[in-house]
């Protein structure tokens, strides 16, 4: 990541250095993984689309790092229970509360998969807002022998408060999750979670 952009970690003092934890992240491309995987000091089980399998390279690689595969656009159970099975073994997860990456470069409507592993796990949250990894941007950069710049912001860590025994209480705590994402990044990133300045942390 050092030859190929210039990468803005910060917060990373935030971090919990043990697990369990569930990580939220936005999701604008590619790039995040990267960045992700070298400025984390864990190394966290990711969730990731089955569709990656199609690419014969980046599928042996992901597979040889252990992904849980995720299909999308349905309730994936055996992809949520295994995520659920690795926070009740004390390891860090990451998600994209999203399920793919942004089509506007700006947060969308997140799922609630997020919200119902966090609270059944009773595990700690932690948002890790990312700028400027969207394909487009990295990739022409990179043509140009220009390294891009990248921002990786850790949020402080928070619980879910209450239960989620209905579905608008499950809603209200996926709001809270990309809240705190959205704090975290600038206005022209928090699309429909737009709100106050950016903070550190939920309110």
């Amino acid at each position: 990541m050092t030859l190929l952009a210039e990468a803005d970690v910060r917060g990373i003092q935030d971090f919990p250095r043990r697990g369990p934890a569930l990580i939220v992240v936005n999701h604008l491309g590619d790039g995040d993984a990267a960045l992700l995987l070298a400025a984390l000091p864990v190394a966290p089980e990711v969730l990731g689309k089955i569709e990656l399998l199609e690419f014969p390279l980046l599928g042996v690689l992901m597979e040889w790092y252990g992904i849980i595969w995720l299909k999308r656009g349905l309730p994936d159970r055996p992809a949520l229970q295994g995520a659920l099975h690795a926070l009740e073994q004390g390891r860090f997860v990451i998600l994209a509360p999203e399920g793919r990456y942004s089509l506007t470069g700006a947060l969308e409507k997140a799922h609630n998969g997020a919200a119902w592993l966090a609270r059944n796990a009773n595990v700690p949250i932690v948002p890790v807002a990312l700028t400027g990894t969207r394909n487009v941007s990295m990739y022409s950069n990179l043509r140009r022998f220009r390294r891009p710049r990248l921002t990786l912001t850790v949020g402080a860590p928070f619980q879910l408060e209450g239960t989620l025994l209905q579905p608008r209480a499950l809603q209200h705590a996926t709001r809270q999750i990309m809240n705190s994402l959205a704090r975290l990044l600038p206005s022209e990133y928090r699309g429909v979670y737009g709100g106050p300045p950016a903070a550190r942390g939920p309110r």
